[in-house]
């Protein structure tokens, strides 16, 4: 799902971009041009992989020069291959067509590599854990119209082919008769409804942004499984203090239906959301987050943050109660790529509850 792949885009354990430094000054705003391209290599390392080694590269622009009311549209790429033979390639981005007529937002991956899973619900044990191998394709279109006073409607295409995975017969996969486990295609035509005025595509520091959209999967559009996905995202930016920021999110994701694969199931934690759980810690039908940042620049290119969350998973609303929440809550350090489009690398260091933790290196802010 959308969420999923937001959350695994340049997520590791650590990076190190060796050359990044250098090359940010690549970046710098020039008014004879409307484009500003990076790309450097990437050494990282991850519990699950390994050492991984690759290249990212992030690119923005203007569709159209002379517009000056639309924000910087953006694509960013990812290849990394790991020592253990696990393969990812990620192509994310947004383009701001003139005036914001139209919004088209593309997530397309290839990724072949191991995963964690500890079962359905949200309390399952460190114990539960299992191992898993899966190769998947996936490709998500959104493409918004705008209606006027900031309000878009649109329309969405999904595509998921998870194949060859490999998993520990008779463990929780068998037990649970999790949808999917043998492999499965999912294909999805939804529709969008969207308020957004925020000042900025990359690193907001003012205005709002409010989306729901819901993507029906069923057989007639060649998928394998019938199920509803349901997703409302709200976001506020509050300049606070100069340029002093405080972000807040509220979050969810519901799957209407019997039978979810595996891949399109709520997942809890990753990078961009309840960092320093595992992405996938906890699984479910059904997923509701609540998330806050503050964003301090320090000199000039370098800023820090400090977050907090608290969310949980559940298989229906009932399910879910105050007192099993989980949180999150941690800091990180931001570096300006291009000050003027407000490109940051991010590095942040997320505890949750129990022994969850993690560092996460990514472009981009989580939210």
């Amino acid at each position: 799902m959308y969420h999923q792949i937001s959350k695994r885009f340049f997520a590791v354990t650590l990076v190190l971009c060796i050359f990044a430094l250098p090359l940010a000054a690549l970046a710098q705003t020039d008014s004879t041009r409307s484009k500003h391209l990076l790309i450097f290599p990437v050494l990282a390392k991850s519990i699950e992989t390994g050492w991984s080694f690759g290249a990212a590269g992030a690119l923005s622009f203007k569709v159209s020069r002379t517009d000056t009311v639309s924000r910087t549209s953006n694509m960013q790429a990812l290849v990394l291959y790991s020592l253990k033979k696990q393969f990812v390639a990620a192509i994310n981005g947004t383009q701001y067509f003139k005036r914001e007529k139209f919004i088209l937002s593309e997530q397309i991956s290839y990724s072949s590599f191991p995963d964690k899973f500890w079962g359905l619900g949200n309390s399952t044990t460190d114990a539960d854990e299992e191992d898993y191998k899966f190769k998947q394709y996936y490709i998500y279109l959104h493409l918004m119209r705008h209606l006027g006073n900031k309000f878009f409607i649109g329309t969405l295409f999904e595509f998921q082919k998870v194949m060859d995975l490999d998993y520990q017969l008779g463990g929780a996969f068998d037990k649970q008769d999790i949808a999917g486990r043998h492999g499965y295609k999912s294909s999805g035509f939804g529709l969008s409804f969207t308020y957004d005025n925020r000042n900025d595509a990359f690193a907001p520091d003012r205005g709002g942004f409010a989306q729901f959209f819901f993507n029906r999967f069923d057989q007639h559009f060649g998928s394998d499984y019938n199920f509803t996905n349901v997703v409302v995202d709200l976001r506020k930016y509050i300049r606070i203090y100069k340029k002093q920021v405080l972000a807040l999110q509220a979050y969810s994701f519901s799957n209407v239906g019997t039978d979810i694969p595996i891949r399109s199931l709520a997942a809890l934690g990753g990078a961009n959301s309840m960092r320093g759980y595992y992405s996938g810690r906890y699984r479910d039908k059904q997923l509701i987050t609540l998330q806050s940042e503050y964003r301090v620049p320090v000199y000039k290119r370098l800023g820090l943050v400090g977050f907090g969350g608290l969310g949980d998973v559940s298989s229906n609303i009932s399910g879910f109660a105050f007192d099993n929440l989980k949180y999150s809550f941690g800091g990180g350090l931001r570096f300006a790529l291009n000050k003027t489009e407000k490109l940051n690398l991010r590095l942040d260091y997320g505890v949750g509850k129990g022994n969850n933790s993690g560092l996460y290196f990514q472009l981009g802010e989580a939210f």
